[in-house]
């Protein structure tokens, strides 16, 4: 359960609030395990938007209770669980694709396998 000043990262649009995925919001009121008041601002702190937010709208980006940024891989893993299985399995193949990519070129073979 996210808690009162955590940051939270859109991974959907809002576009009646002028809201874009990737903009970080803080959590300023819990509703329930499912909705959470979001507070969106600019850099100088000036309010762009406060709503409620389902949980299928965002991933925790930074935990305030231990100050910590939550990596990558985890907020993809959380990403992943909202998604269905044709999707996740996209996901995973891209992954596995870059993952040899970035490898030796003895892992040029099997890229092969992961080409897009």
């Amino acid at each position: 359960m996210l808690k009162i000043g955590d940051l939270v990262e859109l991974i959907t649009d809002i576009p009646d609030k002028n809201l874009r995925a990737g903009m970080l919001g803080a959590v300023v009121h819990c509703h329930d395990a499912s909705f959470y008041e979001v507070e969106f601002s600019h850099e100088d702190g000036e309010t762009l938007a406060c709503l409620a937010l389902s949980v299928k709208q965002f991933v925790l980006a930074w935990r305030s209770e231990d100050k910590q940024w939550i990596s990558s891989g985890e907020r993809v893993a959380a990403l992943m669980r909202s998604l269905p299985d044709e999707a996740a399995q996209e996901v995973f193949d891209f992954a596995c694709f870059l993952s040899v990519k970035n490898q030796s070129p003895r892992g040029l073979i099997k890229q092969e396998r992961y080409r897009l």
